[in-house]
C-alpha cells in the first residue's frame, strides 16, 4: 500500500512538472502558406496573431476570416500534439493503476 501511495506522489509530482511546462510552452498554427499565423500557449490560451497585410483584400473578408480560423485550429492541433506529449507519460502511467478518468 505504501508502495502505490509513493508511486501516486511521484505520478502527481510528473504531472505538476508536465502541466508547468505547457503552461511555459508556444506553439504556432498558420495558415495560407503563413500568411496568418496564430501564437498559442501550450494550455490554449490565444497569445497573438499575425496577418501578412496580402492576406487583407476589403473586398474579400470571408477568405481573411477562413484562414484566421484554420490558423487557430492548426494551432490548436499544435497544442493537442504537445499535451500528448508532455502529459502521455504521466497519464499512461495512471492508466496502470486502474484508475477511471485517465
Amino acid at each position: 500500500m505504501q508502495q502505490m501511495l509513493k508511486q501516486a506522489q511521484k505520478m502527481q509530482q510528473q504531472m505538476a512538472t508536465a502541466q508547468a511546462e505547457l503552461a511555459e510552452a508556444e506553439v504556432t498554427g498558420t495558415a495560407g502558406g503563413g500568411l496568418v499565423t496564430v501564437t498559442l500557449s501550450g494550455v490554449g490560451e490565444i497569445q497573438s496573431i499575425k496577418i501578412d497585410p496580402k492576406a487583407v483584400d476589403p473586398d474579400d473578408v470571408e477568405t481573411l476570416e477562413d484562414l484566421v480560423l484554420a490558423a487557430v485550429r492548426s494551432g490548436n492541433d499544435e497544442v493537442r500534439k504537445l499535451t500528448e506529449e508532455k502529459m502521455g507519460p504521466v497519464t499512461g502511467g495512471l492508466g496502470g493503476l486502474g484508475l477511471p478518468g485517465f
